[in-house]
């Protein structure tokens, strides 16, 4: 070794969303080249595949100032770190390199592992069963209880949509998806028939590729019409549904569901003829039968006009989108 050369520190990161020794190939020559392959946690994730793979690993909680003599004469330091670094000692290192005073050794930040996407959604499943375990309100909760949020928060989702708010848009559909995780959850704790997260995303994962032959099988689509065509036969074959009307749900808004009959009973050919009766009832229901046969969704097509006409009333109001001293 150079006696001049202040040596190497490199801050090896892993993420904890990766199984642990599944480390990249340059982690695993670094490790092995090292001088000394230090840690300050001892129940770090990764200590026992060190061991196995015969890295020896040190329990050490090194000051920056140490760290940088240990370097001294050309020797390498690994210090293993959480997924997000070592805030305290990477100050230290740059207070030190920026004081003139000390020859620092090369410094490197080497990332072992990444988050594959969608790993950010561990972190949600481990803060929900956190919170089941020991939040007072949460862990009392039911699926009867929740089901009234999973509306509100879908409404609050259109909401953000049709606003145009993209802040607005993440944040919604971030409670959107508590709902899915939190009933989950719940589900888990059944003692007759109990299923978790994994279940729910294997079950939409199966049916995803099923209802898409023309991306994961053999069949061939090169329209929107054409995948439309696939869906429908596919659900047919699934469902075997007596009627064309089973499966939709009732407790949906009316023009929703209005609008969902009609397309049900276009698709399978039976025309879209509506029943006449007297009153506002049929004559909405016809409205919305012909607009989802026109190719509008009778339901946002009220709902921007609800919007307009808020917005003339306040306008009339003299608010201008003011909401200050308005009460719902």
């Amino acid at each position: 070794m150079n006696a001049e050369d202040p040596g190497r520190i490199v801050l090896l990161t892993a993420s904890h969303r990766v199984a642990p020794g599944l480390l990249s190939w340059p982690a695993w020559q670094t490790l092995r080249a090292a001088d000394r392959v230090l840690c300050a946690e001892p129940d770090h994730p990764q200590l026992p595949y060190l061991r196995e793979a015969g890295v020896a690993a040190e329990r050490s909680s090194a000051s920056a100032g140490e760290l940088v003599d240990d370097c001294a004469g050309g020797r390498t330091v690994v210090v293993l770190v959480g997924g997000e670094g070592d805030q305290a000692l990477t100050d230290g290192l740059a207070r030190l390199g920026g004081s003139g005073r000390v020859r620092m050794p090369d410094l490197e930040l080497l990332p072992g592992s990444y988050d594959l996407p969608g790993a950010r959604l561990l972190d949600l499943v481990q803060v929900m069963d956190r919170i089941r375990l020991e939040c007072p309100w949460t862990s009392q909760k039911t699926h009867e209880g929740l089901a009234k949020y999973a509306i509100e928060e879908a409404y609050e989702l259109v909401e953000a949509i049709e606003d145009g708010d993209r802040t607005e848009l993440r944040e919604e559909l971030g409670d959107v998806l508590l709902q899915v995780v939190f009933h989950a959850r719940i589900a888990e704790e059944d003692a007759e028939e109990p299923f978790g997260v994994d279940d729910v995303a294997a079950t939409i994962v199966e049916k995803l590729i099923h209802r898409h032959p023309h991306v994961f099988g053999d069949e061939t689509a090169e329209t929107p019409e054409d995948v439309h065509a696939h869906w429908l036969r596919t659900k047919a074959i699934e469902k075997r549904r007596a009627s064309v009307t089973d499966g939709v749900p009732l407790g949906q808004p009316g023009l929703a569901l209005a609008a969902k009959l009609g397309s049900r009973v276009r698709a399978a050919g039976l025309g879209t003829a509506v029943p006449e009766g007297d009153g506002i009832g049929y004559q909405l229901l016809a409205l919305a039968v012909e607009a989802e046969r026109d190719g509008v969704d009778p339901e946002a097509a009220l709902r921007a006009a609800a919007r307009a006409y808020r917005d003339a009333i306040r306008a009339a109001e003299g608010l201008d989108g003011a909401t200050d001293g308005v009460q719902e």
